[in-house]
């Protein structure tokens, strides 16, 4: 990543930062601001040294009057991700671990106010899960549980994790939170990358969102990047549940924890994921006041990939085949494909247990067979643990 001359987060913690800036609470200075951005603004914003951050400058990429310069942003983005990333695009299959949760989370299927048949897999059941990723070309995977630590330990995860490195180069999990330590002992076990959403910094939302369970708690959950940023995580995954808070602002809070982390955790790899609310059991979408048309996901991924030259951009199968299609071209870097969304998901279609409706229902040779045509690379494995001493 090039960073600009931007003061310096490093030191100071999220919260802090925050704060500070007023991301967390006063959102109507900020949507001023953005009001307040003109189209010199962006042009300015487009001329600067590409793939560096400052907060001005991705101010001005979400902002209304960036709506105009998609297209030369998108060309800016292309080219940019060609120069850092080449062609290749990694595929990825989650395997969800359990449907079972303590939280009460009113955007998620798993919600335990739910009425459905919960599901937890046994470590023999999800290497069983695994075995089918693995025979369509897998290497990379992403193990995914509710808050269900009763059942889904780190003993549990650990040894799975220990049974599945023989057959996947990449192992990476989106749990429930834990403690740094905690977070080692799965890095040790051979979990190298954590994904977790803060799904909104909107305080006041959070708190509307999140009734109940340990992740009502908005500052634990701030911090559990920096958790396993000091685990020694090569891999740190963070997004915004898109529909919940307004996403201009959500860009500009999560521009500013992917700094604080670059500048912490050099050794790990920064990577943004872009999940929009889907329909789910008990969620009705409609309900939600904050919805991110198309164009808006376009402008969020482009104007981070101009800001952050070197972070991975996550596409999951929440968003539709044709969509997905486009996106590619526009800089992401991972795709998942073939996904299911309820544990046991891959043995029995149990899609309307799952925690989202999936989007986009084609299959793992379907999507790689996408990304040829547009002269992309799909690649099963990730190779850096070759260069690892592991």
């Amino acid at each position: 990543m090039t960073v600009s001359t931007a003061p310096t987060s490093s030191g100071t913690s999220m919260q802090a930062i925050l704060a500070r800036l007023q991301l967390d609470a006063r959102r109507e200075l900020w949507e001023q601001r953005l009001q307040a951005v003109t189209a010199l603004d962006v042009e300015a914003a487009i001329a600067s040294r590409p793939g560096s951050y400052s907060q001005s400058k991705l101010l001005a990429l979400v902002s209304p009057a960036a709506e105009g310069y998609l297209e030369p942003m998108a060309a800016l983005s292309q080219k940019l991700t060609l120069q850092r990333f080449g062609r290749a695009i990694r595929l990825y299959a989650p395997l969800y671990l359990s449907s079972f949760c303590v939280n009460r989370c009113q955007y998620c299927g798993f919600n335990r106010d739910n009425t459905l048949d919960r599901v937890r897999l046994t470590v023999d059941e999800a290497l069983a899960e695994a075995e089918i990723l693995a025979r369509e070309g897998f290497r990379d995977i992403l193990l995914v549980t509710s808050e269900d630590k009763q059942s889904i330990t780190v003993p549990y995860l650990t040894e799975l994790a220990q049974a599945l490195r023989g057959k996947f180069s990449f192992i990476g999990a989106e749990i429930y939170q834990m403690s740094a330590a905690e977070y080692r002992k799965l890095f040790d076990a051979g979990i190298e990358g954590i994904t977790l959403y803060q799904e909104t910094y909107d305080r006041d939302a959070y708190a509307r969102y999140h009734l109940g369970g340990p992740k009502a708690d908005y500052d634990m959950r701030l911090r559990g990047p920096d958790d396993f940023g000091s685990a020694g995580m090569r891999e740190i995954g963070l997004g915004a549940l898109l529909g919940l808070a307004d996403w201009r602002i959500e860009t500009l809070a999560l521009g500013e924890h992917a700094f604080h982390l670059f500048r912490r955790y050099w050794q790990s790899r920064i990577s943004f994921s872009f999940p929009r609310l889907r329909p789910a059991c008990g969620v009705p979408t409609e309900a939600f006041p904050h919805l991110v048309t198309d164009r808006n996901l376009v402008q969020m991924m482009l104007a981070l990939r101009l800001c952050f030259a070197d972070a991975g951009l996550v596409l999951s199968t929440r968003e539709r085949a044709d969509l997905r299609d486009r996106l590619v071209r526009l800089g992401v870097t991972r795709i998942s494909a073939g996904s299911r969304t309820s544990p046991g998901g891959y043995s029995h279609d149990q899609q309307e247990a799952g925690q989202f409706r999936v989007n986009d229902e084609r299959n793992a040779s379907e999507v790689a067979g996408m990304l040829k045509r547009q002269g992309y690379e799909p690649v099963w494995k990730d190779w850096d643990r070759a260069f690892l001493s592991v």
